[in-house]
């Protein structure tokens, strides 16, 4: 058996007037996250470490937010053609583990179901999904409520 891990990272500003989508759900929030897309950043970090497992560039190379195509797309989308994409090479997921940086909203409550929700989106099972939930203890971009920030690392088999 092949195994390669990979790291992703992604950051979106939050702002007025766009809903807020974590994990494939959206979330009841006052702000949403800028982006070309939904700006899912917990799926685009998850994208970004399963394309870097396998050696296949990052998100920003296969859908570019110069592609009018991917404008406002789900990004459940993007993390299905991203399986589709390392399936291309022979991998599929093995499991993830993944930490969003946020000071609202609390996400503890919505883990549940963003991983039944990846998992779906993934066609794996739930327990290889791990979401955990931080803050920055009010300091810096995050602790300012400005954005919010994930971290993925992913296991991927051949």
């Amino acid at each position: 058996m092949n195994i390669r891990v990979g790291f992703g990272f992604d950051v979106h500003q939050l702002v007025e007037g766009r809903e807020l989508w974590m994990g494939g759900i959206r979330l009841e929030h006052e702000k949403g996250l800028l982006g070309h897309s939904d700006a899912d950043v917990l799926i685009h970090a998850i994208c970004d470490a399963l394309l870097g497992a396998a050696n296949m560039r990052d998100i920003g190379y296969h859908f570019p937010d110069t592609a009018g195509e991917f404008k406002n797309v789900d990004s459940k989308i993007l993390l299905r053609k991203t399986v589709a994409l390392i399936a291309t090479k022979g991998y599929r997921v093995g499991n993830i583990d993944a930490t969003v940086c946020a000071e609202r909203p609390k996400l503890n409550p919505h883990i549940p179901l963003m991983q039944q929700t990846l998992a779906e989106v993934m066609e794996i099972d739930p327990d290889c999904v791990s979401i955990k939930a931080t803050t920055t203890e009010k300091l810096g971009f995050t602790g300012r409520q400005e954005g919010i920030s994930a971290y993925a690392t992913v296991l991927i088999e051949k």
